[in-house]
């Protein structure tokens, strides 16, 4: 197991006091693993990831990474991260982006020049090195984001809905390169997102979290073989039985809504 979660809680302070935001969390994953993280708003889905990434630390329990306990307390180079909202430095270019890690690592430059160039290659970036972000569409910046993790070659990706904010054409485009990528450079890969067909699409097991606290209501392994046809009656009936679960957990967060209201 490449990552052991174990009994994890993440309490948040709170005027008057404390918000659980994750419950005793079990959850072990491979090493080359694509899992989805899946529920509503309100989850713990980006904390958990965010836990993962050494962002946060839980209140109690532990996070092992290749065996190491404590591994996960501080972010580090064995786990790249790629947001929705991109985080590229605006004032420099797509190749010079990517290769703002492998500077900071002080590789040679002969190396940074190589690697940037055989991601500009694998990402269809080549023709886009010298533009700056302002310049790409929002799929164009993800791929220039997804391209600057790579360089990195961390061993695991965690992703935070970076699909969330496309059109429903580039975002499937984007997931057809993630799984070439995926498959490519054998990375463990975790994936917050809301969509339950976009999980089904790409995951080797889906995580559905329960509405605060979060917790693991089920984990869920998708065999389907690759390419995956999301109008086949297999996926839709995964799809029925991953939407009846995140629909449970709706309920549970208007009902909360409701008695918050009722409550003021």
């Amino acid at each position: 197991m490449l990552i052991q979660i174990d009994h994890v809680n993440k309490q948040f302070p709170v005027p008057g006091g404390v918000v659980d935001a994750l419950k005793d969390i079990d959850l072990n994953i491979d090493a080359g693993e694509f899992v989805c993280l899946l529920g509503p708003s309100g989850c713990g889905k980006s904390t958990l990831l965010n836990a993962l990434a050494g962002f946060v630390q839980p209140t109690s329990g532990s996070i092992r990474i290749d065996g190491r306990a404590g591994a996960a307390a501080q972010p580090g180079p064995d786990r790249g991260m790629v947001f929705q909202e991109y985080a590229l430095f605006p004032w420099m270019t797509v190749a010079q982006n990517i290769a703002f890690g492998l500077e900071i690592k002080g590789m040679k430059r002969a190396d940074i020049n190589e690697r940037v160039g055989l991601l500009l290659g694998k990402l269809n970036l080549r023709e886009f090195r010298d533009r700056f972000p302002r310049d790409l569409s929002g799929g164009m910046r993800q791929r220039v984001a997804i391209a600057r993790v790579l360089a990195l070659d961390s061993p695991i990706m965690l992703m935070d809905e970076p699909f969330g904010a496309l059109d429903a054409l580039t975002r499937r485009t984007l997931q057809d390169e993630l799984l070439r990528i995926w498959e490519e450079f054998k990375k463990t890969i975790i994936f917050v997102t809301h969509s339950i067909e976009e999980s089904i699409y790409l995951a080797d097991r889906v995580v559905v979290m329960t509405y605060r606290p979060g917790t693991v209501k089920r984990d869920m392994v998708i065999d389907l073989p690759r390419a995956r046809d999301t109008a086949g009656s297999e996926f839709n009936e995964l799809k029925k039985a991953l939407a009846q679960m995140v629909m449970e957990e709706q309920m549970r967060f208007a009902q909360s809504e409701i008695r918050g209201v009722a409550a003021d």
